[in-house]
């Protein structure tokens, strides 16, 4: 303990969208409330200081008292010497609870089938992070497989049943590092269900798994000595963030898009992804 009862090792948390300032499309303030209040409950975290950023600016400066950093973007992503920093701090024994746009970052325009789309670009943090977002088709319903549950389980999907309903957008994630990459959460689709013209542009579906359409939702990928954590489950927004133009009809039967949507935020699994990561990040090593 240090002066004032405060522990050595704290948490940093990004939430945020690009540009600076603006929600992209999802309930930031929301997801911060909702972020700190499970902090604020968890007994890994008693004792610990929370700071607080919505982007990767000055990253080195907030890594160097944490022992977890946690985050929610939507666009921001680090600089090259941010991503530096972040990289040896994992290296050295840190961990890091990634969570749905964390997967995300910068896009290009690109031209196909005459009309102008957007491409996400792969960058350095991306293979950090152990997974890279290519697209993710209307919010929809969907069934989430959970590895070696009731068993021999990873911290991270302690507690959680064999598979869970979840409504939300189906993030397809290209794994950077199988190798080092421990996937506990997965759906199945056989193919991208968007409508032409729907969401980002992709030359390839590089996220498929297997022969049976499975697909990465949640893993752990190791750095070093220290993880990453990463849970692609997470939309919400509200009616001044909404971005969808519509959903699937699982989700609605008109597939108009609910005003207010919070999602798996409102499920005790989802909740539960959220403190057994916080709890992992956090435990001695």
């Amino acid at each position: 303990m240090t002066k004032a009862g405060v522990k050595a090792g704290g948490v940093h948390l990004i939430v945020g969208g690009y540009p600076a300032g603006s929600p992209a499309a999802h309930d930031m303030d929301y997801v911060r409330l909702q972020l700190l209040g499970e902090l604020a409950a968890s007994p890994a975290a008693e004792g610990r200081h929370t700071t607080v950023s919505s982007d990767y600016a000055g990253l080195d400066r907030w890594l160097a008292p944490a022992r977890l950093l946690v985050t929610y973007a939507a666009g921001p992503v680090p600089t090259d010497s941010e991503h530096a920093a972040l990289r040896a701090w994992l290296e050295a024994g840190g961990r890091w609870l990634a969570l749905h746009g964390s997967s995300g970052g910068k896009a290009a325009r690109v031209e196909r089938d005459g009309r102008t789309r957007r491409m996400m670009v792969r960058q350095p943090h991306h293979a950090t992070l152990g997974g890279f977002f290519l697209n993710h088709p209307p919010v929809q319903r969907f069934t989430v497989q959970v590895a070696a549950a009731g068993g021999a389980a990873h911290p991270l999907v302690a507690g959680l049943p064999a598979s869970f309903e979840a409504v939300d957008e189906l993030y397809l994630i290209e794994l950077q590092d199988p190798e080092r990459t421990e996937v506990l959460l997965t759906t199945e689709l056989a193919a991208d269900p968007s409508p032409p013209g729907f969401g980002f542009a992709y030359d390839a579906d590089t996220s498929i798994l297997d022969d049976r359409g499975t697909r990465a939702l949640g893993f752990v990928h190791a750095v070093g000595d220290g993880a990453v954590a990463y849970v692609a489950l997470g939309h919400t927004h509200s009616p001044a963030t909404n971005g969808q133009p519509f959903v699937d009809r699982s989700v609605t039967p008109d597939g108009v898009t609910p005003t207010t949507f919070r999602g798996v935020w409102e499920t005790d699994e989802f909740l539960q992804l959220v403190r057994n990561g916080i709890a992992w990040g956090l435990a001695d090593r």
